[in-house]
């Protein structure tokens, strides 16, 4: 692979040269969690962002996934393009079928343009609740952004941190349709498995059979550092609690980055330590991800 990553000074950019995994992922393996950035010279990066990442655009992402032995990505659109989904679409259209889009959209998109992303491959928003990302947008747009994708069959992403959990829950509760969270709800490792913050989240996933969690990001949870051990016990309550509610991704290029970056080879050999059993593997990275964004593929 030969796109070059250009290195900015307050930016880690992401690892060029993972390792192979060890762990074979199951075949038509989803990559659930990824991003797309720029180029820049052909799709800028929106004024409003927070933070300037490096160019990582489709060929790099597609190598990986074929690196790591993936069949599909989910590429979920990132705050730093903000609500142009120009470089979204042009990863959707280059991929042959074989990646879906979560999209990031105003209050006062057309029907007609809603539309036009859903046939490149769209089956999702994103509402980010994470203050050091994104300004603050009241609950009542959420709201109608989600009413307005339902006849479509879309269904919504949110990122928030653990302390939001209270302020967002009744929110949750309120969206119509699938709710996928992302990254665990953002845990405090430090305060165990077992502590009463992260029962808050399995709680909201017990009484709540329309949300489902990405089990991924542990680069950003982990306060040991890699092989992120600390992270694994949540990920494998999740997993083994939720089975067919769970889903996968590496976050590549893994934006905003400070601690380190992470080698996506070595957490694609976390999976087997959080899903254990293949049937765990499979519903988490193939049955589960072809459910929600390939629907038309698994009907009997």
């Amino acid at each position: 692979m030969t796109v070059p990553v250009k290195r900015t000074s307050t930016y880690l950019p992401f690892c060029t040269e993972p390792k192979r995994p060890d762990f074979r992922p199951p075949e038509g393996a989803v990559d659930s969690h990824c991003h797309v950035f720029g180029p820049a010279s052909r799709f800028p990066f929106a004024s409003e962002r927070k933070y300037t990442p490096v160019d990582a655009p489709k060929e790099r992402l597609f190598w990986l996934r074929d690196h790591l032995g993936f069949a599909r990505n989910v590429i979920v659109q990132a705050t730093c393009h903000g609500r142009d989904n120009a470089a979204l679409i042009d990863a959707l259209e280059a991929s042959g079928g074989l990646a879906r889009g979560v999209a990031v959209v105003s209050e006062d998109i057309t029907d007609a343009e809603l539309q036009d992303l859903d046939e490149v491959g769209v089956r999702g928003v994103r509402f980010n609740f994470v203050k050091r990302l994104v300004d603050d947008t009241p609950h009542e747009v959420f709201e109608r952004i989600a009413q307005r994708v339902q006849p479509l069959g879309w269904h919504v992403v949110v990122y928030f941190e653990a302390q939001d959990l209270t302020s967002v829950a009744p929110l949750l509760d309120r969206l119509l349709g699938r709710i996928v969270v992302d990254h665990m709800g953002r845990p405090d490792v430090t305060k165990g498995v077992d502590g009463p913050e992260f029962a808050r989240f399995v709680d909201l996933m017990e009484r709540n059979p329309r949300i489902w969690v990405k089990v991924s990001c542990p680069e950003r949870l982990s306060v040991a550092g890699p092989p992120y051990d600390d992270v694994v016990p949540f990920a494998h309550r999740l997993v083994t609690q939720f089975p067919d509610r769970v889903l996968w991704g590496t976050d590549w290029p893994h934006p905003n980055m400070v601690s380190h970056m992470p080698d996506d080879g070595l957490l694609t050999d976390m999976i087997p330590r959080i899903a254990p059993m293949e049937e765990l593997q499979h519903a988490l990275l193939v049955s589960n991800p072809m459910r929600l964004y390939w629907p038309e593929e698994t009907q009997p």
